[in-house]
């Protein structure tokens, strides 16, 4: 083989590698969950809670709750805990524990500390 040849086969392999690593970053990552403006919602609400603050706290949750365009398909840990304990602030007790107890299904890893917060509801 002459050196010209192996230098057009390293010219070539070098080519697909740059190739498939610029179209591998094109595809971008899917996150794990969908958050939505969740984050901002939240941080607005508890920096200077307001009707309006409220409304869209509780709008971006519900989505966070209802939409999941994530790689995991379900609801990021500790959603269901805030919405949860965000209802019971609002007086509405049973639909409070009920989110607890999803949260606690969902991440059964958060039972001893989710469990804390139903029996202090209950209570």
């Amino acid at each position: 083989m002459s050196k010209s040849f192996i230098k057009r086969q390293l010219l070539c392999i070098s080519a697909f590698i740059a190739l498939t690593l610029s179209i591998a970053s094109c595809s971008g990552s899917k996150n794990l969950y969908s958050w939505h403006k969740y984050d901002d919602a939240a941080y607005q609400n508890n920096k200077k809670q307001t009707e309006k603050t409220e409304k869209n706290f509780v709008k971006q949750i519900t989505k966070v709750i209802e939409v999941q365009d994530g790689v995991r398909k379900v609801v990021p840990p500790g959603i269901y805990a805030e919405y949860g304990f965000y209802l019971y602030k609002k007086g509405q007790k049973q639909d409070a524990l009920d989110m607890m107890r999803k949260e606690i299904e969902l991440y059964p890893e958060a039972n001893a500390y989710i469990t804390r917060i139903i029996k202090q509801i209950e209570e």
